[in-house]
């Protein structure tokens, strides 16, 4: 810039001047007014539309390495009858890619440092394996998802060969995305070819292989206008499928994804189970998170997954049921993970995530009340357009810092939800009156008088309005 005003006359030189002061008014201006604006309201905005099927799901998480003996694809496809019956629409495998050796941790290495986005993993099977598992799984009308791990590769991962995917310190090292991620290298979303990589390996997956969608490890870390793009190109290959993102937040629900994890109710669910928080704090987060979130948003919910520690573990076998009687009964999408359904205690997050520590199915012959009561709660809401997709309305009761209650309504159909989070029985009162009849699962006949109700400790009970 000197040399060329050197070469101009004192007038020339005078009005660029000025121009150029006009020009950096206007920007100091534009970021003033930027600063301005009110933050974006999400929940004056509709979330992106879908599907009936994605709104009826059941998902079924599933760890290949632990899910069975043999730890591999065909596992799985001998167990789909069973799941089926089960009653679960969609399987979720978690990663299902080559695992790097580079810094591993454990034996094995987490399945979430991923060596080849385009490979799958040969402990699991060859790629044949895993497309006859889709295959199988769609003739029983059952979904199939995949954990895709975009935020971060193994050290190893085959696309080392261009550095400049990768994020990069002040003296120029690959870095982790967080330091305790050691065995992973973060992905620089802000390089244009590395999208487009992302971008056309998730067409690959659902293109070659059929596959229905994509749950999307640490969704947040990445920027939300990638997931938008990659979502609309995603659907010129495939429109019909669900994308889960591992995250919580409003503004992924508009273009990019169909649900989130509703991390905040499950944090909430764990204190007041453990008695640290009072009952009524799940009605205040729910509420929240509705007035803050796109209209039409939907929300996974779960009380165990490979991250936590087992919810059996946590909270007792009656404390995991009224857990997942709620999961199953709130708004959204409900979660099983591998081994809920037979009270499995086997846990699978960190360190276990990096060794070989299969599911023990043969704990179901202890716990006989948890394996009537997944397959009984799945037919339920299969059975109730009211649990699939009707209204929630929060109900007063007579001691809501132990009880939840609500009601689920859809057309003239009322499903009136009683859950005590306490293991002192209760007796007393909720906000409904008239005619109900009792379809809590296994529950035999017991004697309906709404508004009173008593209930076991940790027990619960659905009313079905004549």
């Amino acid at each position: 810039m000197e040399r060329i005003m050197r070469r101009r006359s004192p007038i020339v030189k005078l009005a660029f001047r000025r121009a150029l002061r006009l020009c950096v008014s206007a920007v100091v201006l534009s970021i003033t007014i930027a600063a301005q604006q009110p933050a974006r309201d999400f929940s004056k905005e509709s979330a992106r539309a879908s599907q009936d099927w994605i709104k009826d799901a059941v998902i079924y998480q599933i760890f290949p390495r632990q899910y069975s003996a043999t730890g591999d694809f065909n596992g799985i496809t001998k167990d789909l009858d069973r799941l089926k019956t089960l009653g679960v629409d969609v399987l979720w495998l978690m990663p299902i890619h080559p695992i790097g050796e580079a810094k591993k941790k454990g034996t094995i290495g987490s399945p979430y440092a991923v060596k080849d986005f385009y490979a799958v993993n040969p402990d699991y099977g060859t790629p044949d394996d895993l497309k006859r598992l889709v295959a199988e799984s769609h003739r029983r009308g059952v979904k199939v998802i995949i954990d895709i791990v975009a935020n971060h590769t193994a050290w190893d991962s085959v696309m080392m060969k261009n550095p400049a995917f990768y994020t990069r310190n002040d003296k120029g090292e690959i870095i982790p995305p967080v330091a305790d991620w050691a065995d992973v290298a973060d992905l620089n979303y802000d390089n244009p070819e590395l999208r487009k990589y992302i971008i056309d390996m998730l067409k690959f997956w659902v293109r070659d292989y059929g596959l229905d969608g994509f749950r999307c490890d640490v969704a947040g870390f990445i920027p939300t206008d990638f997931w938008e793009t990659a979502r609309a190109e995603v659907d010129k290959v495939k429109a019909d499928t669900l994308w889960l993102a591992e995250w919580e937040s409003p503004d992924l629900h508009p273009k990019a994804f169909n649900l989130d994890y509703s991390w905040a109710m499950h944090a909430t669910l764990d204190k007041v189970l453990h008695g640290q928080m009072p009952a009524y704090e799940l009605r205040k987060v729910w509420e929240d998170q509705a007035a803050k979130f796109p209209k039409g948003s939907l929300r996974m919910r779960f009380s165990d997954n490979h991250d936590e520690r087992r919810a059996i573990a946590r909270f007792g076998e009656k404390g995991a049921l009224a857990a997942q009687a709620l999961v199953f009964t709130l708004d959204g999408v409900p979660l099983v993970y591998n081994g809920m359904e037979a009270g499995d205690t086997t846990e699978s997050g960190a360190p276990a995530l990096f060794e070989k520590r299969p599911i023990f199915w043969q704990f179901a012959e202890r716990r006989p009340e948890i394996v009537k009561f997944y397959p009984a709660m799945i037919a339920l809401r299969k059975s109730s357009n009211a649990l699939r997709r009707g209204d929630l309305v929060w109900l007063r009761n007579s001691d809501e810092s132990r009880v939840v209650t609500f009601a689920r309504r859809a057309g003239n159909e009322e499903i009136v939800v009683a859950i005590n989070m306490s293991s002192t029985p209760f007796v007393g009162t909720v906000e409904a009156s008239g005619s109900f009849e009792e379809v809590t699962p296994n529950a035999g006949t017991r004697r309906v008088a709404l508004p009173s109700i008593s209930l076991d400790g940790h027990g619960f009970r659905l009313f079905r309005r004549r």
